[in-house]
């Protein structure tokens, strides 16, 4: 059985009994700090290192990265689909089947590049947001639930800084 705290090193997500400004507005600032935090978490460390998982059956750095940079562009184009379309159903997709793709072998610095951009798209998005806008919705049909956009905020907030900890976390 694997160690939980290995596997969610600062917890599950739980979403708050209620979103408050406060919440938001740090949330938004875990966005715009992350590209930079992983950045940091990674450079300098050695193929040997990138290449190590960060537990136990679980995907090495390399891929903790090239996923991160996948997920935040999905989550990118869910916020975007619930401001344009009326409560979208999101497209899902097999995250486990994508970090063994060929593109997964690339240099991390590809998805650190990516991840600054579509942070910046994020955070710009983000900050412009009316209270009306982050009520909006989208349907999640694996969790067969709504998902509102300052929930979607809280999810990534928290999706960033799991994974920044898994890299942080890691014994090499």
């Amino acid at each position: 059985m694997i160690d939980d705290s290995l596997r969610y090193p600062i917890g599950k997500f739980t979403p708050p009994a209620a979103y408050t400004q406060e919440d938001i507005t740090a949330w938004i600032a875990d966005i715009k700090a992350l590209p930079m935090q992983v950045r940091n978490a990674v450079i300098g460390l050695t193929d040997l290192q990138l290449n190590t998982p960060y537990r136990p059956g679980g995907w090495t750095i390399k891929q903790v990265v090239h996923h991160m940079a996948d997920s935040h562009m999905n989550s990118l184009i869910r916020f975007k689909w619930a401001l344009t379309e009326e409560n979208p159903t999101i497209k899902t997709y097999h995250e486990d089947k994508w970090a063994t793709q060929p593109d997964y072998a690339l240099p991390v610095e590809s998805s650190l590049k990516m991840l600054e951009g579509i942070h910046q798209h994020l955070v710009a998005l983000l900050e412009s947001f009316s209270e009306a806008e982050w009520n909006r919705t989208f349907y999640h049909p694996e969790a067969q639930i709504e998902i509102s956009l300052k929930r979607n905020l809280g999810i990534y907030s928290w999706h960033g800084r799991h994974h920044l900890a898994h890299i942080q976390n890691t014994q090499f």
